[in-house]
């Protein structure tokens, strides 16, 4: 979960010293750890949204599913036979899944994993039918044949899935579920500070080499919003995706 390193962030110098660089699970936290170490919306500072990239839905290739509205139809016609892998629960993945299946009116069953890497393997092997997962994760083996893209989440099409549709244009509106990368600060931390780290990750992240390499490696579309916005997209995470996990009693995978 990252809730240590958030929690020893939080404890650190206010002086531009210490800083946090997480992800996506950061956001549910609150609801998903039971007395987590810290209060993630107020014992820390946003300076930078780095970027997202969307989580995708594909399918072991040999499964007659062509898109998404054929899950929903095997769902509906036999419920819980369809399985989905995940790289754990509460993971965005996972909540994305579960949001879908409401929406839906279906049931699917959850299989989790500790990690992205045994889902994929058992969902390329036909123990699994569905994974979701971020694009960079999945890509490779979408590329090799061995996984077909069923809908990508995020709010646009991504340049590596131009073919796939997204949830938007399926017949989610509004839908969105997307891997994302910040930068925050300790509770306390100068604003003059906070606004000068923000810009100064800004323009080394613009560089075209580092650019390059986390759009390459990651998928990532670069957002580099900045402290206030930042604070706004994160509220919207903790919102939507803690709503997810109370309402469907989600707890976090032992380890």
């Amino acid at each position: 979960m990252g809730s240590l390193g958030a929690e020893r962030v939080a404890r650190g110098l206010a002086n531009g010293s210490t800083f946090l660089v997480t992800f996506d699970s950061h956001a549910t936290i609150p609801a998903l750890v039971d007395q987590p170490p810290l209060d993630v919306e107020n014992d820390l500072e946003p300076v930078l949204l780095v970027g997202t990239a969307p989580y995708v839905i594909a399918a072991n290739p040999s499964l007659p599913f062509n898109n998404f509205a054929d899950v929903i139809a095997a769902a509906k016609q036999k419920p819980a036979t369809v399985t989905y892998s995940s790289a754990g629960p509460g993971t965005i993945g996972h909540l994305a899944m579960v949001l879908l299946g409401k929406k839906s009116g279906v049931e699917m069953t959850h299989v989790p994993y500790k990690g992205a890497g045994p889902a994929i393997i058992d969902t390329v092997g036909g123990h699994v039918d569905l994974i979701s997962a971020s694009i960079a994760i999945l890509l490779p083996q979408i590329r090799a044949g061995t996984l077909k893209p069923l809908m990508q989440l995020g709010r646009v099409r991504a340049d590596a899935l131009k073919d796939v549709p997204t949830a938007i244009e399926s017949g989610y509106p509004d839908f969105e579920a997307s891997a994302w990368w910040g930068i925050f600060a300790p509770k306390g931390t100068p604003p003059d500070i906070i606004s000068q780290a923000s810009t100064a990750f800004s323009d080394a992240l613009r560089q075209d080499v580092i650019a390059h390499q986390l759009r390459e490696t990651q998928q990532i579309n670069l957002t580099l919003a900045g402290p206030a916005d930042f604070r706004k997209f994160f509220s919207r995470q903790i919102e939507v995706w803690g709503k997810v996990i109370r309402e469907n009693n989600i707890k976090a995978q032992s380890s």
